[in-house]
């Protein structure tokens, strides 16, 4: 197949040693089908569905049982899920404007936010047109511990700071661009009581790369709401857009007026024949996350082999689907993004280059040969041109071409060192 026999080496030891994973992937996707399949039974699920609806949307009975369906399977009151919603920044966008109001102020207590969060919340470099903050509503965080932990007493210090002025505590399950640990649902659960039990503000969790990591999620230990992508993990690889709210019923509905109007909320909304699409991903999206996972710890274990530090390690447990590997120069990241759009399955011709992508601080290089643009469930890896030079990899609807793709980026990479 072209490869070197190190790598070869390399992949043939990483598989024995990553099976006992590998069974505890499967075995956490074998839970999550279940549960899939147990609430496509409860609501009936029929081809009647498929159809579609122009206008309005009146009578759409696929789009009122995959929301049930999303809320089902979260363990939350009440949820939606819409094609309409262009990114996971989109949907995060529709919660934070649903449930702020001016004077209110959102806590975030997982340190800053993902980068494209920043224009939302005002941060950015951009004049904040149409930002929160043009809204009157005030942004705080609280970093995390120096070992990535939560910081329960600065949480309790901002608490008691702000008052009944903070209505949004905000929590990024994933490392995003931060060298950090993910977090567990049930460690979210953990900040939800610590949370709860000092006052009422509604505990917001960005779930974008976590969706079916866990045997539950965060809605399941008590979060008032969990926001995502489908062209991440709950999508399965098959929608081709879109994004779902899920939570406690008061929190959605007021999520649901940003999302069309007050007094509408999720009574409208046409889905032109895309349910099809949201609901056979959801139905595959357990088992493709497994395959992520997979992909991801061979990619640890291929990585730290090659002297490069990685995280999670190969043997370490996995709450999202994101595998980092830091390289100290901008050189080893391109080259591993390069390699990596050379082993994927779509554009392998193209070369990657770094550019200032929209939304971000800093020039940011993408590697992306995927069959829906920009799909994270996908072979994909990226990272912003700073230090330490990381390189966020995710993604592998299957095993076996993730696993190609690792090997070609390991090639391209001893290629050019």
């Amino acid at each position: 197949m072209g490869f070197s026999q190190q790598i070869l080496d390399i992949a043939a030891q990483a598989e024995k040693e990553l099976a006992p994973a590998f069974a505890e992937f499967d075995r956490i996707a074998q839970v999550n089908t279940q549960r899939v399949l147990e609430s496509f039974r409860e609501h009936r699920v029929s081809d009647s569905m498929f159809g579609g609806t122009t206008g309005y949307g009146y009578g759409d009975f696929g789009r009122d049982a995959m929301d049930a369906i999303y809320a089902d399977v979260f363990g939350a009151q009440a949820g939606f899920v819409r094609y309409g919603m262009v990114s996971g920044t989109h949907a995060i966008s529709t919660v934070l404007f649903g449930l702020l109001r001016p004077n209110d102020i959102m806590l975030a207590v997982t340190g800053k936010p993902y980068d494209t969060l920043f224009e939302v919340i005002g941060e950015g470099k951009g004049n904040g047109d149409g930002s929160l903050a043009d809204f009157g509503i005030t942004y705080d965080d609280v970093a995390l511990l120096p070992d990535g932990g939560i910081d329960f007493d600065g949480i309790a210090k901002k608490l008691e700071e702000h008052g009944a002025r903070v209505k949004v505590v905000f929590i990024q399950r994933s490392k995003g661009y931060a060298n950090r640990p993910t977090l567990s649902a049930k460690e979210i659960g953990e900040i939800v009581s610590f949370v709860k039990a000092r006052c009422g503000a509604y505990v917001v969790v960005d779930n974008c790369y976590g969706e079916f990591c866990d045997e539950a999620e965060p809605t399941a230990y008590g979060a008032d709401i969990i926001v995502g992508s489908l062209i991440k993990n709950p999508g399965g690889g098959i929608a081709q857009m879109g994004g779902y709210v899920c939570g406690t019923k008061r929190a959605v509905e007021l999520v649901s007026y940003r999302l069309t109007t007050v007094g509408i909320g999720t009574e409208c909304g046409a889905t032109l024949g895309q349910t099809r699409e949201i609901c056979k991903g959801f139905f595959f999206a357990p088992h493709v996350v497994a395959q992520a996972k997979k992909t991801a710890a061979f990619a640890s274990y291929m990585f730290e082999k090659l002297g490069f530090a990685v995280e999670p390690k190969y043997n370490e447990a996995r709450h999202d689907i994101i595998q980092t590997v830091q390289f100290g120069n901008p050189e080893g990241l391109c080259a591993f993004c390069r390699g990596i759009q050379k082993g994927s399955p779509v554009d392998s011709f193209v070369v990657p280059e770094p550019w200032g992508m929209p939304g971000y601080a800093d020039e940011v290089i993408m590697a992306a040969g995927t069959f829906t643009q920009g799909s994270s469930i996908e072979i994909s890896a990226d990272g912003p041109l700073r230090p330490p030079y990381t390189a966020y990899f995710q993604g592998g609807l299957t095993y076996e071409s993730g696993k190609y793709a690792i090997m070609t980026a390991a090639e391209s990479l001893l290629g050019e060192m």
